[in-house]
């Protein structure tokens, strides 16, 4: 599925040959948009008992590869949605989850290096949604040209030295956009990330002739304005699909437990194959703790570990 606004998404067909495919607009069906439950009587006809609404607010998202029919009028309408591979997700109120992105290899989290400035206790949460749905993370680093060479160390040499890639762009000034648009190449990612850090924009210049809706910085607040409403899934020349997400404030990570989140922090895991002292070990204030050991004696950036913490907490108090 490319495509979903108000209810409607836009669907096209698989081509095994190659080319062209044919794209229809389609509706849901009723079965998908609740949760059904049907008698297990074999004496009755079989009727539904219960219906509930789903857990996620997203029981179809782009991404997702659907049966559907075709009617006389060539509209369709999704009767199926086929196992994700992956999925990108965040939540919203009362716990509902929302899923972005569905079958994706790539989450290009995309920060600016000023303009707005640079949060690594932001880009930290989006590095963790990709490492627990197992996306490969690519940091992108934009407004290059805004900065010196110091001013971007401080910004994301610390993610770089984790491991994880870290492309420099600038959309104004054409710089990196075809290292960005190589690693692209052949493979379903989404840019995600605040407003106004230029994500469009970036996307603009990858696929020339997208002509995305790009807005401007609000200088009072030096915050993003909302120019991504929709999510759409975009090919590309060379091949491959991206995605380009609403700009959020905020990312509300799904809940985890406290193992499951120290996983997600990838210089962790070497101190974490072997138990603590204490098996129930919180990583907190517990004696004999691994991670506490390795912070102490400079294996861990005590910044990284204290968003770790940060973490923790909100979701125990979820």
């Amino acid at each position: 599925m490319l495509r979903a606004t108000s209810g409607q998404y836009t669907v096209q067909v698989l081509s095994e040959a190659g080319g062209s495919a044919p794209q229809y607009h389609c509706s849901l069906r009723g079965n998908l948009k609740k949760n059904f439950t049907y008698n297990t009587s074999l004496s009755v006809a079989r009727r539904v008992t219960r219906a509930k609404r789903p857990h996620t607010k997203d029981t179809v998202a782009i991404g997702d590869r659907v049966r559907f029919v075709v009617g006389d009028n060539e509209s369709g309408a999704i009767e199926e949605v086929l196992p994700r591979t992956t999925r990108f997700a965040r939540t919203l109120d009362r716990g509902m989850e929302q899923t972005l992105i569905t079958n994706l290899d790539v989450l290009a989290v995309v920060f600016a290096c000023a303009e707005p400035n640079p949060d690594p206790w932001k880009i930290d949460r989006w590095i963790v949604a990709a490492e627990y749905y197992n996306l490969e993370a690519l940091v992108i680093a934009n407004k290059c040209d805004l900065v010196d060479v110091a001013t971007f160390e401080r910004g994301f040499r610390a993610f770089e030295e984790l491991g994880y890639r870290v492309i420099r762009t600038s959309a104004r000034a054409n710089i990196g956009i075809d290292e960005l648009r190589k690693s692209l190449n052949g493979r379903i990612s989404a840019f995600s990330g605040p407003s106004g850090v230029g994500k469009s924009s970036l996307l603009n210049q990858i696929q020339p002739g997208l002509k995305l809706d790009t807005g401007e910085i609000g200088y009072t607040t030096f915050k993003g304005r909302h120019t991504t409403t929709v999510r759409e899934l975009i090919p590309l020349d060379l091949g491959g699909w991206v995605a380009d997400t609403p700009g959020l404030r905020q990312l509300e990570l799904l809940k985890m437990g406290r193992e499951e989140l120290a996983q997600c922090f990838i210089e962790f895991r070497p101190f974490l194959e072997d138990f603590c002292k204490f098996r129930d070990c919180r990583h907190e204030n517990e004696p004999g703790c691994n991670l506490k050991i390795a912070v102490e004696e400079g294996h861990i950036s005590p910044r990284r570990y204290q968003s770790f913490m940060q973490m923790a907490h909100e979701f125990g108090k979820a």
